[in-house]
């Protein structure tokens, strides 16, 4: 019950951004999160979209250096501390968080994230009862 995530290893500067996102636009590909942490020089832009593979494949194409990752997207309710519920099952479970991401669409919460070991992550939160994104779903998001 894992999403696919791109990660790509982008340049800090004016311009590469957009390129980035346009080639996607060009593709009919749609955003659904999309979350970018720096250096100075360089950052890596995670994105969750409408077709994980094509963005993939587009990218891979135009000499980007992406890869596919798998992470856990889980849904929430719109209730405070949801997300702390979720985090606390992995950590009672012994997990670490190697990063996480939330947005928020159609009146719940959605919290994406990777961590040391996704089928121990995904057994926990079921057991928590909580609903995992499932990468057919994510045509639903957009």
């Amino acid at each position: 019950m894992t999403i696919h995530q791109l990660s790509i290893f982008i340049e800090n500067k004016a311009g590469t951004l957009v390129g980035l996102l346009r080639q996607l636009k060009e593709a009919n590909i749609s955003l659904i999160a999309i979350s970018i942490s720096d250096t100075m020089d360089y950052g890596v832009c995670r994105i969750v979209c409408s077709e994980p593979v094509k963005a993939y494949s587009v990218l891979k194409e135009a000499g980007v250096a992406v890869s596919l990752r798998e992470v856990i997207a889980v849904e929430l309710d719109d209730e405070p501390g949801r997300a702390a519920d979720a985090i606390g099952i992995l950590s009672d479970e012994g997990l670490s968080v190697a990063y996480m991401y939330s947005f928020r669409i159609t009146g719940k919460g959605v919290i994406v994230f990777r961590t040391d070991d996704n089928a121990k992550a995904i057994a926990a939160l079921t057991r928590g009862g909580l609903n995992m994104i499932r990468e057919e779903e994510l045509s639903r998001l957009v």
